[in-house]
């Protein structure tokens, strides 16, 4: 099967990167990441600012909290494994789903004898992956990505219309294997996007009456198929172990059959303890015992980092993420439907001082576009340099090209004078610190701004995930690879099919023709040298519009408790909850 997922590195770069990841494999593993002897039992806490919202739902989950809370207690078509960077591991299916010659066909094998956690009590079957990827595509899931790799399923937009029940191009010749029939070439990708917790089975006797009405309440009856599961009620499948912004338990699923999965599941009980203070919460897990720390929403401070970098055992520094941070634009609200007002933002704005705010070099560069060192198309794209855009030349701004661009839109001052626009951020210590410079940024160009920092969970969905209800500016997004390929850099987040009235990610609801239509050709490129230069192209189309303005590519420090003996998952470069454990 020929596939993107392994294509080679496009520059010195990528093999520095991977050398990077090699690098830091061998620490973690100097540190007790795994292997013989690993101690079982325990419990081990993960301290976060934000929750995970409706993300209990595999459907809905789409961000890196989401990924490390469903990895642990759903089993996707395939996942990542620690060391995977390329490309995912056989997980729910029994080998890498197979691509027909032409692309128009997935053919997935699942294993035998995994069951669902009580009370479905059952053996998992392909009726119930097809079922999961078939609600992926409801408004009341509000699954963010489905529309980018899946859109081509046959039958979809006849049971999105409401005309069939189910979508055609989804069968089962028998329970145990299930076939993806594409009208397109687009089989790869679609394999590909397997991993994602969309593809993990839902039963559907059990979970369609929760996907009925407006909003699914599937999430709150959730049923694992992990070596973990979520604490509930083992007779009506109510969850008993979730407290909103305060607390998830996460207990042993007694259905979980070792013997199915490639998981070790070392520690008994897992708890998200939500709602902490980035840095009361680090200095907690620093003088702790059993912790570990969010890597997105409790990033380090500054003068922690500068105050703890130092120890090698509790402060883990990582290579480039494949994480880009952006200030989103609502290009369809007034004043940034101008792409003239864009400009001038992202002539105005400071990245430098947002770099300096979430730890410097440490955690991060300055980005000048949006695909991230590492992906394939970054070097084609202009790599670090850049792909020569005026108005990101300057990463401390050129407030003189700021106010050209704001003449070009008619205020003829150089100064905006609108009315006052809606900024929502996210309220976590490093993100509020770069939105609030956003903020000024934003302010000494004229505009009146009404500032309103957000616990993430609330930011995302209440706001810059709803298009109705989405600000004119969102200061805080920022976008994590889905897998190893530039198209879930750019696709989900700029094309205009990939917006949707819940779970949006298109937060600048950028529906360019021109870029849409390049996106469509080049979902269909195999050849990785091709791929990497059509994708790199689109990079440039997206980053001129100024739709958002990219601000920070990532790297991860992640913070632990000195007794705990850390894996790191390289493909979502953040913890693995299924490897890590006490010692």
């Amino acid at each position: 099967m020929s596939s993107v997922g392994t294509r080679r590195s496009h520059s010195l770069y990528g093999l520095l990167f991977l050398a990077a990841f090699a690098a830091l494999a061998m620490t973690l593993a100097a540190c007790g990441g795994g292997g013989g002897g690993t101690k079982k039992g325990g419990t081990l806490t993960l301290l976060t600012s934000g929750d995970v919202d409706d993300a209990l739902d595999p459907g809905y989950s789409y961000y890196q909290l989401d990924f490390i809370y469903n990895y642990a207690v759903e089993r996707p078509v395939i996942s990542y494994k620690p060391t995977d960077v390329q490309k995912a591991s056989p997980d729910l299916a029994a080998s890498y789903p197979t691509v027909s010659k032409d692309g128009k066909t997935v053919t997935i094998k699942l294993k035998k004898g995994i069951k669902f956690a009580p009370p479905v009590n059952r053996e998992v079957t392909s009726a119930d992956v097809k079922y999961a990827l078939e609600r992926d595509f409801l408004p009341q899931v509000g699954n963010g990505y489905a529309n980018s790799y899946w859109a081509d399923l046959i039958g979809k937009d006849d049971y999105v219309a409401g005309r069939t029940k189910e979508i055609t191009g989804l069968t089962t010749p028998d329970k145990y294997t299930l076939e993806m029939k594409l009208s397109r070439s687009t089989g790869t990708v679609a394999a590909e996007a397997l991993a994602l917790p969309g593809s993990a089975p839902v039963p559907k006797e059990y979970a369609a009456k929760y996907d009925q009405g407006k909003k699914s309440t599937y999430g709150q009856h959730v049923v694992a198929t992990g070596p973990y599961m979520i604490q509930n009620n083992p007779r009506t499948g109510k969850v008993t172990g979730y407290q909103p912004g305060k607390r998830i338990t996460i207990v042993r699923n007694p259905n979980w059959d070792p013997k199915t999965d490639y998981r070790p599941a070392y520690v008994d009980k897992i708890i998200f303890d939500e709602g902490n203070d980035a840095t009361v919460g680090n200095r907690k897990i620093l003088g702790g015992r059993g912790m570990i720390g969010n890597p997105t929403d409790l990033s380090p401070p500054p003068a922690f980092l500068k105050a703890n970098l130092s120890k090698k055992n509790s402060l883990i520094p990582g290579p480039f993420t494949d994480r880009v941070r952006m200030v989103a634009l609502n290009t369809t609200k007034k004043p940034f439907h101008d792409p003239n007002v864009r400009k001038a933002v992202g002539a105005a704005l400071d990245r430098a001082a947002m770099n300096l705010a979430f730890g410097g070099s440490t955690v991060g560069a300055v980005a000048n576009h949006f695909l991230t060192p590492g992906i394939n198309g970054f070097d084609e794209a202009g790599g670090f340099a850049g792909e020569g855009f005026d108005f990101l030349s300057k990463p401390g701004g050129d407030p003189a090209l700021a106010a050209s661009y704001l003449k070009k839109a008619g205020f003829k001052s150089g100064k905006f004078s609108g009315p006052t626009i809606l900024m929502v951020a996210d309220n976590s210590t490093n993100q509020k610190a770069a939105a609030q410079i956003a903020l000024d940024s934003f302010q000494k160009l004229g505009f009146k701004v009404n500032f309103r920092p957000a616990p993430r969970d609330t930011m995302y969905s209440k706001f810059c995930n709803v298009p109705k209800n989405e600000p004119e500016a969102c200061p805080s997004v920022g976008w994590l690879k889905d897998f190893a390929d530039a198209q879930t850099m750019l696709d989900p987040t700029f094309n205009g099919k990939s917006i949707v009235q819940t779970g949006n990610v298109n937060w600048p609801q950028l529906n360019d023709a021109k870029i849409n239509k390049a996106m469509d050709d080049a979902e269909l490129v195999v050849d990785p040298d091709q791929r990497a230069s059509a994708w790199a192209k689109i990079d440039r189309l997206v980053t001129g519009t100024a739709a958002a303005i990219p601000w920070q590519w990532d790297k991860t420090v992640l913070v632990k408790s000195a007794n705990v003996k850390a894996v790191i998952n390289k493909a979502n470069a953040a913890w693995d909850l299924n490897f890590t454990s006490i010692k």
